[in-house]
Formats: structure tokens, sequence, C-alpha cells
């Protein structure tokens, strides 16, 4: 199989890997966490240019018909800079929401506004009690006429503080924890009824936890099947899984790649440190657990399209597993061969390692996304 990028692939690697290496050094980095926003408006606007917000959509549905190929693309290269603009809630996790589950009329009047930029999304899903289980929903959405209302809480709405508009996991029937009976909703941000407190996260990002008191909605705020909405939230979660291992491939290529610079010019009894052999054997096994890493974020890519759900599944459980298991191998590396100064604030690989932790975390842990392949036989069904 050819593993290798078109040309137009490479132009989008090489085009966007250019503005990040321009635009995006440690100390900007810094500069927009501290901003009111948290992140680079400027930036989402050459995004916009350079069309990656358009790149996930079909083109009759006004997007540019990129696959999940030309996303891990986009993800690894934002990976390597440690960006904070909200793609990845927007684009990837909203834009599946509208892909898997939106109506004609629903992808009309959406996709136009996130391609062109003008439309940020973000998915409110986790509880305080639900931790990694997404069939786990306290929020309710009862039935008013031809809409709904809502009520609950959800918290840690990655970029949730900058979202236009959310898209929510409700209850319109059952218990807490049945699969069936749960509904996903399109909700104004700024809607009556709609509290939002924003924060920084530990990797530099925002999030959100979010309010909904008698929040009244639509009938066209429904995505998909208000009844039988789960089947559909855990296909957008596994597109998603596949754009962070994505991502996860460019934060540990990038920690690797300081560390072994670091220990190229820091000495140590007069010569470079990284002439010890130990150091090398610490090395080569970062680089090790890159590749198997990459190896099976490749799989997820190819399977994160796939109508089959049970496959695509397995393939999203291995890649979680598989790439947590190895971003902690390359990040305590890193960290142990830089040192003291590994931990400070003022050198960029412990904010690499801060966020491979979160990526890690995020939509179920390294031993999470194993029990549960685990439970499904393995990646290879016997």
């Amino acid at each position: 199989m050819d593993f290798d990028l078109s040309e137009e692939q490479s132009i989008l690697k090489d085009s966007l890997d250019r503005l990040l290496g321009d635009t995006y050094g440690f100390e900007d980095r810094k500069r927009y966490m501290a901003s009111a926003e948290g992140w680079s408006p400027q930036l989402w606007s050459q995004y916009t240019e350079m069309g990656l917000l358009a790149l996930p959509f079909a083109e009759e549905d006004g997007g540019l018909g990129g696959t999940a190929v030309e996303t891990a693309i986009v993800m690894e290269s934002l990976g390597k800079a440690l960006a904070l603009e909200p793609y990845f809630t927007t684009a990837i996790l909203g834009g599946a929401f509208l892909r898997y589950g939106g109506n004609d009329d629903q992808r009309a009047r959406y996709i136009p506004a996130v391609a062109e930029g003008a439309l940020k999304l973000a998915f409110a899903q986790v509880e305080r009690n639900s931790r990694f289980d997404l069939h786990h929903v306290e929020t309710t959405a009862r039935k008013d006429g031809s809409g709904y209302v809502l009520n609950g809480q959800k918290s840690v709405v990655l970029h949730g503080d900058c979202a236009d508009k959310l898209f929510v996991t409700a209850r319109t029937a059952g218990d807490v924890r049945d699969e069936n009976g749960i509904g996903v909703f399109l909700v104004d941000a700024t809607a009556q009824g709609v509290t939002v407190r924003g924060y920084r996260t530990q990797d530099g990002l925002r999030a959100a936890e979010v309010t909904f008191d008698n929040v009244a909605v639509g009938a066209e705020a429904v995505f998909g099947d208000a009844e039988n909405g789960l089947p559909l939230v855990r296909r957008v979660v596994d597109t998603g899984i596949a754009a962070l291992a994505a991502e996860s491939i460019g934060v540990m290529s990038a920690m690797h790649a300081l560390t072994v610079d670091y220990l190229k010019v820091r000495k140590q009894f007069g010569v470079a440190i990284g002439q010890f052999q130990v150091l090398q054997h610490a090395a080569v096994d970062m680089f090790v657990a890159i590749e198997q890493a990459r190896s099976i974020s490749l799989y997820a890519t190819m399977m994160a399209d796939s109508d089959d759900a049970t496959e695509r599944t397995r393939a999203i459980h291995a890649a979680k597993a598989e790439i947590g298991r190895g971003g902690k191998i390359v990040g305590e590396n890193a960290i142990q061969l830089h040192g003291g100064v590994g931990m400070t604030m003022e050198y960029a690989v412990g904010h690499y390692f801060k966020r491979m932790t979160m990526l890690n975390i995020a939509h179920g842990d390294a031993d999470y996304h194993l029990r549960a392949l685990a439970a499904m036989g393995g990646l290879l069904a016997a």
C-alpha cells in the first residue's frame, strides 16, 4: 500500500507547516494564550483563507471534499505547533455532526458559515459523573410542543467559552445510563438559560462549564434521531479520536526533535551528553514509540470514514490505547533527558508533555480504550 502523500496533500502540509513555523514560536504562543480569546483570531482568518475550515465537507455542501487523510495532515501540523485555535471542536467534531447527522437544510445553513470561519462550534457531552461513557447522560430534553426544553450541566466543554453554538447530548427518555433515549441538539450559546463559565486548561487551551436552565430549542435543533442519537455521537467521537491521534504524532515528534537537539548541545564532563550510550538508547526508545504510534494512527485514519461501526471502533480503541502508551514513553523520556529545565514554564518541552497528557485523557484514556478493545475480542476478531 502506498502511504506517500499526493502532490496536493504535500502542498497542504508544506503550506500549513510554513504558516505555523512563521507565526507559532514559543513566545508567540504565550502571547496568544494570554489574550482575551486565548488563541489567535488572525490565524483563524488565515486558516479560513487556506480552506482548512472547509476541508472536511463535501463539495456539494460548500466544502473542499477532503478526507480523513487531509484532516490528519492538518492535525499533525497543529500538534507540532501546539496550536490553540478551536479547529478541532469546530471543523472536526462540529463538522462531523453536520456531515453525519445534519439534514439537507441543516447542512445548507451551517456548513458555509463554518467554512467561512463565521461559526465556531463545541461539543457539550461530558458530565460530572459520566467519566468516559458516552451513554451516561443526566441532562434532560423534555418535549414541549414541536421543540424541547433542556436542563442540566456539562463539564470541560473544550472551547465552549468561544463557541457560537453547542452540540449538546440530552436524554429524551430512559434512565441515566440507558443507551437509547439520547438526543443531540444544536443550542445557541447565548440562548436564554445558557450559562457559560470559561477557564484555561492545563495545556493552555480553553474550556467551559455550561449550564442549561429551561433552555427552549425548536425541532430544527435536533440532529439525527432524538430518541436514538448515541450511534451518531459514537461516530463523531470516533472521527475526533482519529484526528487527535494525528495531533498526538505531531506533539510526540516535536518532543523527540527538541530532546535530540538538547542532547547534542548540553555538555557534561566536557562532552555532549548525547555521546553517552544510555541516553542514546532512551532517544531510540522515543523514536520507536513514535513510529509505532504513527502506524496505528494511520490505521485509525484509514478507518475513520468507514461505515462499519464495529471495525471502525476496534481501530479507534487500538489507536487510543497505543498512542496513550507511546505518548507516556516519549513524554517521560523527554523530561528526564532534559533534566530540570524540562520542568520549567520557560521551556517548550514541558508544554508538549502537558498537551500529550491531555490528549491521552480526551475521550477516554489508554486504559479505558484497552479494556474496551479487549471486551470486543481484540483488534482482529478471532
